[in-house]
């Protein structure tokens, strides 16, 4: 059996004709194109203003897409339309021969009619969206950055200042030991006091254990790192020391950056050391029924325990000693007396001999060191001087010329902002907490915080403004400017309720997402206005500007086939920037949980900037256009 074929009619097109619709095309949509692109560049400014930690994250990516868009808006204007000449050739069938395009188009088109007739209602519940998003936005917590997961542990306690050797070392090995008994520990390495290198400044008191865990495969089934960090801190109560949890990575950020080694710190300046003693013990105080704050702990300032030799000058006539010589015989047996030195390889080290520890740690051993006289003979150390253990600072720390102490915790189970903004609040109602001549300072994460929120605050007015002025010269026409600008927040409404519903703190990385959403909600508005007002030169060649010829029904069935018809770009450039997004969301590992906080509030803002865009953005436009009508008789 023979099927007859379809004969289909195509109109023939001269060379000349093809390649002068291509060059009308590109005019129409290379012009918005490329200011959408450089609205984009502009959207990502305040990126290029932060510094310190979050500058160096974020530069890169900031860097990446500005030089990626600056290649894209030339090639816009001069490659693209060359390409499409060589590629636009042979038979293109309708727009609507696409079923995908026409089923979209069907579904699309009676909802943006019910939109256009109830315009009260549709600009009502977009209004009421985005008032409701602002308190979203306001109750949600403040952080400096999410916290990455460095897949491991540092445990930080610190014991009293005049801890022993021998105590210090019993102590690190009973921890280690609990440690390693948790089924998710790999590895356990632990250290007291400082290493050797000139960084790193740790008393004897301070322990640093890195806790190496298991891939997330193994741990039990329901355990997380919190609890697993919760775990660990009930099972490592031990008298005298105080419990202290972090990772290694930010904790040496934080104490390069601010010399504070939790997430925030009370500095206390003044002039006298047991003064700033006293008040970090009311601050201590004052915060501990805060919630949210764990780790609490007064950096000691005093407590130190010193051996103080004091030569009776009496005595030292009598035997024919000076003061010179108790000072070498206590450094001797006390500090070590270089005999030799060792080769190991292209390495040297100094041979020392000293006391033994039982002597040292003995005050009654130390009175008898013997002493060698000129003409009397050995004397006892006790003979010539007087021997007493006195207590002093462990380690003098000073900042712009003054003493400073410190308060230190971490934030748990709550948000930084609000736990310091509520531990600044408790500590400005404490009456005579601090005396004259002395003063607190916020330190560690909050202090990247403040600069970070100021240096958005300072700057996004002046993105908008660019923004703005962008789309003037794109459209000539502060109307459709105002028009697409308007999108940007209808964009938060979005990403409010993703991020308030995800249970994320705002931060710096919620706020680049923001940014990078509101140059795609732009470029979108600004496809839409494009093909809008192309509609409306469609309506004025074929009916004239003038209100006597043109109707509303017109300027309506005009604005639907605008919107309607030219579906698939918009669709298109909203598709592409969710297909990138959403496979975010269900990434796993390390950097996922400082990606997922800038992808969030993009996903959710792309979905209702566009429903925006689709419903709203011709509902204004249509409003604008009869009113121009109304007053000016003719189409502006």
């Amino acid at each position: 059996m023979l099927f007859a074929r379809k004969k289909r009619n195509y109109i023939p097109l001269e060379e000349s004709e093809r390649l002068a619709i291509i060059e009308r095309a590109s005019r129409q949509v290379s012009r918005g194109v490329f200011y959408s692109t450089i609205i984009i560049i502009a959207s990502f400014l305040p990126v290029f203003l932060l510094t310190g930690q979050e500058g160096k994250l974020f530069h890169p990516l900031a860097f990446t897409k500005t030089f990626i868009l600056v290649i894209d808006a030339i090639l816009v204007v001069t490659l693209a339309p060359v390409l499409l000449s060589f590629f636009m050739k042979g038979r293109f069938p309708k727009e609507n021969a696409n079923p995908v395009n026409r089923w979209l188009e069907r579904l699309y088109e009676p909802i943006l009619r019910v939109c256009l007739r109830w315009r009260k209602t549709t600009l009502a519940v977009n209004i009421a969206a985005l008032v409701i998003s602002v308190p979203l936005l306001m109750s949600l917590g403040h952080e400096f950055m999410p916290p990455l997961d460095e897949q491991s542990i540092l445990f930080m306690p610190v014991t009293l200042p005049d801890i022993s050797n021998e105590e210090v070392k019993r102590i690190l090995q009973v921890q280690d030991k609990i440690i390693r008994s948790v089924p998710e520990v790999a590895h356990v390495l632990g250290k007291a006091g400082r290493a050797n290198t000139a960084t790193d400044n740790a008393p004897l008191s301070m322990i640093e254990t890195i806790i190496l865990l298991k891939p997330k495969s193994e741990w039990r089934p329901g355990m997380t790192k919190q609890a697993l960090v919760q775990e660990l801190d009930a099972r490592l109560q031990i008298p005298g020391v105080v419990n202290g949890w972090t990772q290694p990575i930010i904790n040496r950020i934080n104490m390069l950056a601010t010399g504070i080694r939790t997430d925030v710190g009370v500095k206390v300046y003044g002039q006298h050391l047991d003064s700033i003693q006293v008040v970090s013990e009311r601050v201590r105080q004052a915060l501990r029924p805060i919630l949210g704050v764990h780790d609490l702990y007064v950096d000691p300032v005093t407590g130190g325990s010193y051996l103080t030799v004091t030569p009776d000058r009496e005595a030292l006539g009598r035997y024919g000693l000076t003061v010179e010589d108790i000072n070498m015989t206590v450094e001797y047996v006390l500090g070590g007396t270089p005999i030799a030195q060792t080769l190991e390889g292209r390495q040297r080290f100094t041979i020392s001999v000293r006391l033994a520890q039982d002597y040292r740690n003995s005050l009654d051993q130390l009175r008898r060191i013997p002493l060698r006289t000129p003409t009397q003979g050995t004397v006892p150390l006790s003979a010539v001087a007087t021997l007493a253990l006195e207590d002093g600072p462990p380690m003098i720390t000073s900042e712009n010329a003054m003493l400073r102490g410190a308060v230190l915790f971490n934030v748990r189970d709550r948000d930084l902002g609000s736990t310091v903004e509520e531990a600044m609040a408790t500590l400005s109602r404490q009456a005579g907490l601090l005396p004259p001549g002395y003063h607190l300072e916020w330190s560690g994460q909050y202090e990247h915080l403040l600069r970070g929120r100021q240096t958005l605050t300072f700057i996004l007015p002046i993105v908008l403004l660019i923004i703005f002025i962008a789309l003037y010269l794109a459209f000539r026409s502060l109307r459709e400017a105002f028009l697409s600008l308007v999108t940007v927040p209808f964009a938060l409404i979005g990403g409010a309720y993703m991020v308030y519903f995800y249970g994320t703190n705002l931060s710096v990385a919620v706020a680049v997402g923001f940014i990078a959403l509101f140059g795609i909600a732009v470029e979108t508005g600004v496809v839409m206005v494009i093909y809008l007002n192309d509609a409306m030169r469609q309506l004025v060649a074929l009916r004239g500007n003038s209100r006597e010829n043109i109707t509303r029904q017109d300027l309506q069935e005009y604005v639907i086939a605008g919107a309607a018809k030219r579906l698939r770009p918009k669709l298109m450039t909203v598709s592409v920037a969710l297909f990138g997004l959403v496979p975010v969301l269900w990434a796993t590992g390390v950097g996922s949980d400082v990606m997922q906080p800038i992808v969030l509030p993009m996903i959710g803002g792309v979905l209702t900037s566009s429903t925006h865009i689709l419903l709203v953005t011709p509902l204004i436009f249509l409003m604008t256009k009869e009113y121009e009508l109304r007053k000016y008789g003719k189409l502006l």
